[in-house]
């Protein structure tokens, strides 16, 4: 049995880092485990030009402490009103890595999303010109269409028909949290791929609602039947490089998680890398582990894996994590699996 292993230093190609004192909290737990990370540009306003994702990066990395090697790999946030030029200009700098689309509403500080693509088919189209991924929370917001089947109906009617109409497009579904969407990705061709969470292989939906509402299990996606999870366990394993890791950790105080209408999200970059040593281990596929974590992604993104190494060790007593985050005068709680950790992470430098 192993309980020794080395890989290549991680990439987190979803992360939420907000800003402010928030941002300055939960930094140093990316940058202590993770080479880069793919920053989600949903603040409050949100990074819809490139300036802006230039003054974000600068207080991104006056957050991560002297010693962590991090690279914080920027997005901006897609509009009907978004400039084509601005954004292939932050792209040729370097500075653009890739451009997010929510519809409006799917999600935390959504408001500002997109509610009708053709609006912004001349950006993407200039997008897939200059091979600019494109980053995709798959899911409609119609209210007739029930919150378990939000994504499955986003494949069917947005995310296929942009699809056919701009193949060239590059397409990350972020954060697939249902077979359909598996699917969906292992079907297509080089210019798509999907991440996957932390939580989602974990979690499926009795573990908020059975027993009473658990609301620090509540995300959006939501999480869905235990089929689903099942089948994002095995392509996470599979080996496919179009499966790769997007933590998507989100961190809210725990009073606004607390609260009669919660938000979501799940703060996981902590312990993500013992979480997902143990599952892995579960499914007899270690050996997958490097590939989802820190190649795959790297792949897909044209950029060379990072040069550090990590190490993960399986010992008899549990991993010890904190239960919460200061945040000044409050606190965000940690994603909690539900068993005890027992891969303790060391980075090799």
């Amino acid at each position: 049995m192993t309980t020794d292993l080395t890989i290549t230093r991680p990439d987190d190609m979803h992360l939420h880092l907000r800003d402010g004192d928030m941002l300055k909290a939960v930094t140093p737990h990316t940058s202590a485990d993770f080479g880069r990370a793919i920053i989600m540009p949903n603040l409050v306003p949100p990074v819809v030009h490139t300036e802006q994702a230039r003054a974000y990066r600068e207080r991104i990395m006056a957050a991560v402490p002297a010693g962590h090697a991090f690279e914080p790999m920027m997005t901006l946030y897609l509009t009907e009103s978004t400039e084509a030029d601005d954004v292939i200009a932050g792209a040729k700098d370097g500075l653009i890595k890739a451009v997010k689309l929510y519809p409006a509403g799917a999600t935390t500080n959504s408001s500002s999303g997109v509610r009708d693509v053709s609006k912004v088919m001349p950006v993407l189209e200039k997008m897939a010109d200059a091979g600019l991924p494109l980053l995709v929370h798959g899911e409609v917001t119609n209210a007739e269409i029930d919150i378990f089947d939000r994504e499955k109906v986003f494949i069917e009617t947005v995310l296929d028909p942009l699809r056919q109409a701009l193949p060239e497009l590059r397409v990350v579904m972020e954060h697939i949290t249902t077979k359909d969407g598996a699917d969906y990705a292992a079907a297509g061709n080089e210019n798509l791929a999907a991440t996957i969470t932390t939580h989602h292989l974990i979690i499926n939906r009795n573990h908020i609602l059975v027993g009473g509402i658990k609301p620090h299990y509540y995300c959006l996606p939501v999480a869905k039947r235990e089929e689903h999870r099942l089948a994002l366990r095995a392509a996470a394993v599979s080996g496919d490089p179009r499966f790769f890791l997007g933590t998507d950790s989100a961190p809210h105080t725990t009073s606004a998680k607390e609260s009669a209408c919660g938000c979501a999200g799940i703060y996981s970059s902590i312990n993500t890398m013992s979480c997902l040593a143990q599952v892995f281990e579960e499914e007899g596929a270690l050996d997958k582990l490097e590939a989802f974590a820190s190649l795959n992604g790297a792949a897909f993104y044209g950029i060379q894996p990072n040069a550090q190494k990590m190490r993960l060790t399986k010992q008899d007593e549990p991993v010890s994590y904190p239960g919460t985050v200061v945040v000044g005068d409050e606190t965000v709680t940690v994603f909690d699996p539900g068993y005890p950790l027992h891969w303790k992470v060391e980075n090799l430098g």
